[in-house]
């Protein structure tokens, strides 16, 4: 059985990685081939910094997803503070279920709903175009806040809930207890929220292609206009690029984690001990 289920675990790597591999292999190759690595080059990548198209979509996926990171992360924040303070308990059910319809929502509903809204929008104001870089900011931060609430909403259930009563207590302000006490204990889970709103928002296609406007195009659309004509390795380079942009992005959130795993070990095995004293 040993054998059999290393076998299979290497099977699904395989499956999972390999085309991976292939394409940051011939992102160096020096010809067009995908079949022949004629030789090591960096040529597709100097191709690639060369495209003013491509890195002017590259510059407006990086401001969309910036904007939408800063804007869902604070507003997620400040939701999840708002949910967790609530005493009923089916209110509090209520929101975290309607706050998981953007997750489990298909991207292609969410798109199409949120441009016939910005259409329609759009048109009683007599706007002279309804989707720009606006409505894909907007629709971004809808998909975006669901992920940084239900990071915060777990550290924030770990929290001790008297340590804001006794902060008060010994005279700190409501808004300064929770920058000196809450923002601590919870900063980590604000830290992972951002990363993952920051990747979502960065690699989205679906709901862009359908809430953005013809004067800002996101590197996503850029990528898939590109597929309709000539494929060329200027692509591979491209996505090897973002592939270890979002490599890094996951292994700062598992530093992250793993971080704060620890603390809280620690924390546990602190009460523990202190317990046993008494």
């Amino acid at each position: 059985m040993k054998w059999s289920s290393k076998l299979y675990t290497t099977l699904i790597f395989i499956f999972l990685f390999a085309p991976i591999v292939i394409l940051l292999v011939f992102s160096f190759n020096e010809a067009k081939s995908l079949s022949v690595f004629s030789g090591f080059s960096f040529r597709w990548y100097e191709e690639l910094f060369s495209d003013e198209a491509t890195l002017e979509s590259l510059k407006n996926s990086l401001i969309l997803a910036l904007s939408a990171t800063v804007i869902s992360t604070v507003m997620g924040t400040v939701a999840a503070l708002g949910i967790y303070r609530l005493r009923k308990k089916w209110y509090r059910a209520l929101l975290n279920t309607v706050t998981n319809i953007p997750m489990i929502n298909p991207d292609i509903i969410t798109g199409i709903s949120m441009m016939l809204l910005f259409v329609f929008v759009g048109r009683m104001f007599s706007a002279s175009t309804s989707l720009n870089f606006w409505t894909m900011l907007i629709a971004h931060v809808t998909f975006c806040l669901p992920y940084v609430i239900f990071q915060v909403l777990p550290k924030l259930n770990q929290m001790d809930g008297d340590l804001m009563e006794a902060a008060q207590d010994l005279g700190c302000t409501p808004f300064r207890a929770f920058f000196k006490v809450t923002l601590p204990e919870i900063l980590p889970g604000i830290i992972t929220g951002a990363i993952m709103a920051f990747t979502l928002s960065l690699d989205d296609f679906v709901i862009s292609y359908f809430t953005s406007g013809n004067d800002f195009q996101t590197l996503p659309i850029r990528i898939y206009g590109m597929t309709k004509k000539t494929v060329t390795p200027k692509m591979y380079a491209l996505a090897t690029i973002i592939f270890f942009v979002t490599l890094a992005l996951l292994l700062l959130n598992n530093l992250v984690d793993n971080d704060d795993s620890r603390k809280l070990r620690e924390k546990k095995k602190k009460s523990k001990a202190e317990l046993l004293e008494e």
